[in-house]
């Protein structure tokens, strides 16, 4: 099945077209929008609707499938793995709790919030 699906092509200078497109891609496994067994746009889709080099779409799509979240089928196209959202949310949880958390309670720390005031703001509470 191939999905009509919105790369958002608002592309920025802080890293290469191949890599955010990877993140788009990733993204969108992650939120769901792409599911397993979907199949991807097809190289030349995408470039022509993005005005991209089909050599930067590939490399986007490889390094998915070098991560094990695409696999290609020879003639049909790239498919999104099964497992791969499963895989993905282990990682970035992995990646919040290892990297990001410790600087968010370090912030907490610095700010002098308590845990009751996280709490309350998490339910929507006032002060």
């Amino acid at each position: 099945m191939l999905l009509e699906i919105d790369l958002d092509p608002n592309w920025n200078d802080s890293q290469p077209i191949y890599r955010q497109l990877r993140d788009k891609v990733v993204t969108m496994i992650l939120e769901e929008v792409l599911k397993d067994g979907d199949a991807l746009p097809s190289v030349r889709q995408v470039a022509a609707e993005y005005q991209l080099n089909p050599l930067t779409v590939m490399k986007g799509y490889q390094e998915l499938v070098d991560e094990d979240l695409v696999e290609k089928k020879r003639g049909r196209g790239m498919f999104v793995k099964e497992g791969a959202q499963t895989a993905l949310l282990r990682d970035e949880r992995r990646r919040f709790l290892d990297d990001e958390w410790p600087q968010v309670i370090a912030r907490i720390q610095r700010l002098g919030l308590k845990v009751g005031e996280l709490l309350k703001k998490l339910n929507g509470e006032e002060r």
